[in-house]
């Protein structure tokens, strides 16, 4: 009896310590989730933001990336608005350039904005003959929506602007897709999705494989937690009911499979946010005609500001090749 005794007082308490290790973990994807989705998180600190992107030169070109974000936010721009697929408000900022020899759609990364995201290469833009249309990404900005979606949803987003660029007088134009970051994998992901064919081509700087492969990456690697198992089912359940899609339900490499649009993929290799692994089993997948410009020592989003010229001539071949 007291060997019984014995078992039954140690499975309670392994069963105890079972509970609250998945109450911990739930308690802790719950949170990342938030910041991860969600329009308002908890305000986040700035050791913690560095932790997240695991950027080692947070203060390295701020001053020029900040003087040219002001630029762009001051420009002449038309604020226009649609209503997406699913019911929800966006706004743009429209820039149209006289005699356009095409049309750039630009989506902005995960909780940044138009103007800090493409500061300094509109000015590129411009000189080159291109109308722009600054997109900001559901619930972030002065667009409606309570969730990010990571791509999964703003895919949708990329052909409700290209349709509203078509019925302002773009349809005779090559239109490019062009993201960075959070913004790259969008419009990878639109990519594998039936375009018009004015279409002609995607730019994609430093996007990802997958929702849940940046996440495992960021919690993993940056925060240093353990994400898989209870973790990364919790996540995905957590992500079902926000956004009605699952993490692992579509992917940039899936798209990439599909894809009948060139692609221009650009990567820095000292990207500590979103590995440039990840680019390269993009570039891997992409059925369509493909570029590939590896900047060496580029952190996250700043392969043009570390190689402006390479840059621009990349981009200008991929435009006089398939424009």
């Amino acid at each position: 009896m007291k060997t019984a005794y014995k078992i039954l007082i140690g499975a309670g308490a392994a069963a105890a310590g079972i509970a609250a290790t998945a109450t911990l973990s739930y308690t802790i994807t719950k949170k990342m989730m938030k910041i991860a989705l969600d329009r308002q998180p908890s305000k986040i600190p700035e050791r913690a933001q560095r932790r997240v992107s695991g950027t080692k030169n947070q203060g390295k070109n701020r001053q020029e990336l900040a003087l040219a974000a002001d630029r762009l936010r001051n420009s002449e721009c038309e604020t226009v608005e649609i209503t997406a697929h699913d019911g929800i408000r966006l706004i743009g900022h429209w820039q149209p350039c006289e005699n356009a020899e095409r049309v750039i759609i630009a989506m902005h990364g995960w909780r940044s904005s138009w103007y800090k995201d493409f500061g300094m290469i509109s000015d590129f833009w411009r000189e080159n003959h291109c109308s722009v249309l600054y997109v900001e990404q559901r619930a972030q900005g002065e667009s409606e929506g309570e969730y990010m979606g990571f791509g999964l949803i703003e895919r949708y987003d990329c052909l409700d602007w290209i349709r509203w660029a078509n019925a302002h007088g773009c349809s005779r134009l090559p239109i490019y897709l062009c993201g960075v970051s959070m913004g790259a994998s969008t419009v990878l992901m639109a990519a594998g999705l039936e375009l018009p064919e004015n279409v002609h081509g995607v730019m994609a700087d430093c996007g990802y494989t997958s929702a849940h492969d940046i996440w495992k990456h960021v919690v993993k690697h940056n925060l240093h937690i353990s994400y898989g198992g209870i973790t990364a089912s919790i996540a995905s359940d957590i992500c079902k009911k926000k956004i009605n899609c699952g993490p692992k339900e579509y992917s940039c490499v899936e798209a990439m499979r599909n894809c009948k649009v060139p692609v221009l993929f650009v990567h820095g290799t000292d990207d500590h946010f979103v590995p440039i692994e990840m680019t390269y089993e993009n570039y891997k997948a992409c059925a369509a005609p493909k570029r590939l410009l590896v900047v060496p020592g580029a952190e996250h989003g700043m392969s043009y500001v570390l190689e402006k010229k390479n840059y621009e001539e990349c981009v200008k071949r991929f435009w006089q090749d398939f424009d």
